[in-house]
């Protein structure tokens, strides 16, 4: 096939364009050339700004299209005015939910973030599920009902530049006493990015074959999800998985002897000023924790088949230290948070 990758050079593209490569598909890259311009020299790199002129698109043609980067509803509509595609393929996120009101396996039809409430595209924590949902509505409008939408929640991995689940790999395998954020009952969800990118690449292939046979056939396409269409979470394991589940099962496989999680609560890190940025993948007290309970009963029917937990962690930190972002908690703040909390205590 023909795959073009909206973005592919950093991250989740990165992933994808392996599977792809991979999977022996003559491949596209569109990316503004800013990140990984020398990576994947066998593919095609077409370098534009997405946000600008894509008249180099027109003309051309893809089996499918997999989009990684748009965050605003108008960058779909306009790749749409430009891309000839078979399928397009959208990468979007279980925020476009709204918060459950109770965690315990929500599915793909659950009630969605409202919009009406949007006066901007500017993406900011409030605004990116909305805008997400916007997305989603107008590939489908756009791009047909053979679109499929892939909804994950924390994506990781190697080459991770969030540094999300990476902190918590490094900062457990240092050892010692380790902060851990609110309640170890917390829900959490993950998927390593290497399994969605090779599933992903497997659902266009299958929607490609469904094409084809409809085509013989003198027939439409169907939107069948077993082959390759529809919406799916991507997201691991199936709740209830906790926090607590999580950095443990972290410690079992890189935390060093002795090693220990001190669990610290919610109330005293927020009047401390820490949040989920500080302290990763933490909810910050929050109700949108709920957002991680999502079912991934339908995509695990359509193949996904994510990596053990404990294979990601390994696989991580042996490749590599990792991509801090600077708004990580320091050792010397760990340090003096748990002394003060334990004071209190």
């Amino acid at each position: 096939m023909r795959i073009l990758i909206i973005g592919g050079t950093r991250f989740v593209g990165r992933h994808i364009t392996e599977a792809a490569i991979a999977a022996g598909h003559e491949v596209s890259l569109l990316h503004r050339g800013r990140t990984g311009a020398d990576l994947f020299p066998e593919a095609e790199h077409l370098v534009a700004d997405r946000d600008g002129d894509l008249s180099l698109l027109r003309g051309r043609g893809w089996d499918a299209t997999i989009d990684v980067t748009a965050y605003a509803p108008s960058q779909v509509e306009s790749l749409a005015s430009v891309l000839t595609t078979g399928q397009y393929v959208f990468i979007s996120t279980c925020a476009v939910y709204a918060v459950p009101k109770t965690p315990g396996g929500y599915a793909e039809d659950a009630p969605l973030a409202e919009t009406a409430g949007l006066t901007s595209e500017e993406v900011t924590p409030a605004s990116y599920g909305p805008l997400k949902v916007l997305c989603e509505r107008a590939a489908i409008e756009l791009f047909g009902p053979g679109t499929l939408i892939v909804r994950p929640t924390y994506v990781i991995g190697p080459h991770d530049h969030t540094g999300r689940f990476t902190y918590w790999v490094n900062r457990i395998a240092r050892g010692g006493e380790v902060l851990a954020p609110g309640y170890p009952s917390d829900p959490i969800q993950v998927i390593d990015g290497r399994d969605m990118a090779t599933w992903i690449i497997s659902m266009t292939e299958r929607a490609a074959a469904a094409r084809t046979t409809a085509g013989e056939k003198g027939q439409t396409a169907g939107t069948d999800p077993l082959d390759g269409t529809g919406v799916f979470h991507a997201v691991s394991p199936a709740p209830p998985f906790t926090f607590g589940d999580m950095l443990q099962a972290i410690a079992d496989e890189v935390g060093p002897p002795g090693t220990t999680l001190t669990w610290v609560g919610e109330d005293f890190l927020l009047a401390e000023g820490e949040n989920g940025r500080s302290l990763p993948l933490w909810s910050g007290g929050g109700h949108r924790g709920a957002l991680n309970t999502a079912d991934p009963a339908a995509a695990n029917a359509a193949g996904l088949a994510p990596r053990p937990l404990a294979r990601s962690v390994r696989e991580i930190r042996e490749s590599e230290a990792g991509y801090a972002t600077g708004a990580e908690i320091t050792p010397e703040r760990e340090a003096e948070l748990l002394t003060r909390w334990r004071s209190r205590s």
